[in-house]
This record gives C-alpha cells, structure tokens and sequence, in this order.
C-alpha cells in the first residue's frame, strides 16, 4: 500500500510517500481500504516532535487518527461489521493508528456505519472535531438548553461543529470570528458574533454558562470574563491549559482542558445528526495524498473555514 511516513521528526519536508505492507489484523480489527482522511494540527504538531508524540513509540511513523472507507476483512471474533461496510472513525488516539494510507486496521469499537447521506470526504474529517465538540460541550461542559454557550474560533474546525451542537441541544451560542466569517458562523445558527480582531471579547458578552476555548493563552484568560461566577470553560489548546487554569482559579471559574477519546457510540449520534440534516461539516480543502505537506501548510496558518481532508485513491 502507498502511505505517508516520517523517519523522523521535523518539517514538512519529512513527509515521504511510501510503499509498505498492508496492516496485519489483530483482533477485534477491521480491515479499511481507506478512502480519505482527515487532516488536524495534532497531526503536524506530532510530526514536528510535539502533540501526540510521547505516545507514537519508534519511528517511523504514519500520521492520521480519522478516515472514511470500505471493510475488506475482517478479524475472525468480529461480528459487527462485515466486508462491503462503509465505515468512518476516529482511533487510537493518541497512539498511532496510521490513517494517512491506503489500508488502515481499526478498532471496532471506535468506528461506525457511514450513512449514505454522509459523503466520504466529510465523514474522514468528522471524527476528531465532531467527537472534541461533543465530549468537550456535553460530557465536560454539561451543557443544557437555554444556557449562554460562547465559542472561541466559531470557524474552525472543532469550533462550527460547536456552533450547531449547541443550537441543537437549545443552548444560545454566541460566538468569535472574524469579519470575513461573521455570514458562515452565522449560518449555522449563531445567535451573536463578536470579532475578535477588533476588540476583547469580554467588552461584549457576560454571564456565560460555559466557553469553548479553541484559542488559549491571553484569548482563552480574557474570556473567563465572560463566564458567570462557577461556569466552566473547557479549552482545547494543551500549551496554554496551565496558565488558563491558574487564570480561572483566581476568577472562581472552573477551567478544564481536554483530551478526545475515540468513541463509536458518539460516532453514531453525529452521523445521525448529519443524515438529519442537524450538523453539516465545512470542508476547508481537500488535498490528495501526496500533498500532504501542503496541506499541512494550509493547516498551519490557523486560518481555515472548517476541515482539510487527504483523498486517497
């Protein structure tokens, strides 16, 4: 199979296009041929030495933790899924799991069925943001309908995927872009959007229940302004998780970073919302397999609308 892989860590110029065996099954694994794969800073974060790589092992490496594809096999104690599938997932995060290549082994336990309504190329990008999104409003944030939901970086790639779960579960969203994006984040049913390029968010929204921090650092401190006495802000960013957290501790406002967790079951709900026409994923760019460097480029301007997506033929 064709593949990307690093012999070590570095710039972008350390992504080669490799020949390699297909993955061995283990069990409990599926098989994928593997269709297209979403692209995230945890991925060039990694490759450069950071983000994920105390837990990669050895090098050489394959980048990618999310895809979309077919089941070709399967290992003999599975019963879920059967050849002809068409799956997408998010796995083994943080350890590797090798999804920039034509054929991925996957876990059954954090994939799931892709529904005929979720096209390839948004179910490869899906997982990560989706299940980021998710975990960092519903099972950190605990957040209800009718509480005031703010989102930092409402264009991104975790934060418009943030913008719609929280208008689905009756929460009022309020969130940060800038200018050029106010129309898009509104689309997806902000009620409010604030530009953070031309002052402090803080000036303009108060009494918040919870904050997603896409952002950190000074953005994510100058936030905790906005949140209520015991509110919560869950930020993403794991560079500035400590200095937000000190913040929040001398504002009596509860800071959480988080980690996602692979999780089929979440998997399942997002698809659900997306054939439902409840959750639509903005493709930034897609990019084929051999220019991933570029892709990382694009990735690392922190500027996109939305997802970046390998295709892989």
């Amino acid at each position: 199979m064709k593949a990307i892989q690093i012999q070590q860590f570095g710039s972008a110029e350390q992504l080669k296009l490799t020949e390699l065996p297909k993955p061995e099954l283990k069990p409990g694994e599926v098989l994928v041929r593997n269709r297209a794969a979403g692209i995230n800073p945890i991925d060039w974060k990694t490759c450069s030495g950071g983000g994920a790589a105390p837990f990669i092992g050895d090098l050489p490496f394959i980048p990618g933790w999310e895809f979309a594809g077919t089941v070709e096999a399967v290992a003999d104690d599975v019963t879920e899924f059967s050849a002809g599938d068409e799956v997408f997932g998010f796995i083994n995060f943080p350890h590797r799991a090798g999804c920039f290549a034509e054929y991925v082994a996957a876990p059954v336990s954090q994939i799931s069925h892709r529904p005929q309504e979720l096209p390839v190329t948004e179910a490869s990008g899906l997982g990560l943001a989706g299940l980021t999104a998710w975990q960092a409003l519903f099972s950190k944030g605990q957040l209800k309908p009718d509480q005031q939901l703010l989102v930092l970086a409402g264009a991104g790639g975790v934060g418009h995927l943030a913008v719609q779960l929280g208008k689905w579960i009756g929460a009022r969203v309020i969130a940060t872009a800038s200018a050029q994006n106010h129309d898009f984040v509104k689309s997806l049913g902000a009620d409010i959007v604030v530009d953070y390029q031309q002052d402090s968010i803080a000036r303009h929204v108060n009494n918040v229940d919870l904050v997603l921090d896409g952002v950190g650092g000074t953005t994510g401190i100058d936030a905790l302004k906005c949140v209520k006495p015991r509110g919560t802000l869950i930020t993403l960013p794991t560079v500035t998780k400590d200095e937000v957290i000190a913040a929040g501790e001398k504002l009596k406002v509860n800071v959480q970073p988080i980690r996602v967790e692979p999780n089929s079951r979440q998997l399942d709900q997002l698809a659900g919302l997306y054939a439902d026409k409840k959750l639509r994923l903005s493709i930034a760019g897609t990019y084929p397999l051999e220019q991933v460097a570029q892709a990382f480029e694009s990735s690392q301007t922190g500027r996109t609308k939305g997802k970046l997506v390998l295709t892989i033929d």
